[in-house]
């Protein structure tokens, strides 16, 4: 693991993916790059001479600039649903911010959102860029069972849980897209420092787009972005 000033930060995160861009320049077929935040975590499928790897890592991170713009970055449109039946902290978020419920989705939806993460689960994405009014602390009481796409805030972050799993942020939406598919290739469609930007849907919208993503006929947006 390489790891950078340990901070949230844009440029960071634009500097390790430029690094990781000048590394697959490199003839390296037999690594894997997992980027985020503030690091970037290197895995070999064979042996490897320490020293020498350690010459090619610094070597590509003195041509890192060259590889600024070499990946493409998109902008992902993905459907929320604020409905009360999702949105079980919707009202505790909106008391303790003192917005309105309205005002709470009107802000959670007028953001592109960094991707500066993936993990805890397959397709959990780690999304910075809240604005600071909703910047609302974990639950001190952590559910034992959050659904599939229930959208959450904790801290300066929101995010999507794409599985069945525990969980302590505050629920105020769910997104009936699937962000992980063991059987695709990529499994999961987003990548670090792509963007996400949310946009509400009524409970009739949401029955709809969730069918469609399970018989495989929803057409995600998506726009280019600089990387």
């Amino acid at each position: 693991m390489l790891q950078w000033p340990q901070e949230v930060n844009e440029l960071i995160l634009a500097d390790i993916l430029a690094f990781v861009e000048a590394l697959k320049s490199q003839d390296r077929s037999d690594w894997e790059y997992v980027p985020s935040y503030n690091s970037v975590t290197l895995i070999s499928k064979s042996k490897f001479d320490f020293e020498q790897e350690k010459k090619l890592l610094l070597d590509a991170y003195s041509k890192r600039d060259g590889h600024q713009n070499t990946t493409e970055r998109h902008c992902w449109q993905l459907p929320v649903c604020y409905d009360s039946e999702f949105a079980l902290d919707l009202p505790m978020v909106s008391e303790k911010s003192g917005l309105s419920e309205e005002e709470v989705i009107r802000l959670h939806t007028s953001e592109d959102y960094l991707v500066y993460g993936i993990g805890f689960l397959p397709g959990f994405l780690y999304l910075g860029g809240l604005p600071q009014s909703l910047e609302i602390p974990r639950r001190d009481d952590p559910r034992l069972e959050v659904s599939p796409g229930a959208v959450g805030l904790a801290g300066k972050q929101t995010g999507i849980y794409p599985q069945n799993s525990p969980g302590g942020w505050n629920i105020i939406g769910n997104c009936p897209i699937p962000l992980f598919n063991p059987k695709l290739e990529p499994p999961c469609f987003v990548k670090v420092g792509d963007r996400i930007r949310f946009h509400a849907i009524t409970k009739a919208e949401h029955k709809l787009r969730k069918i469609e993503s399970e018989v495989g006929i929803y057409n995600l947006n998506k726009t280019l972005i600089d990387a």
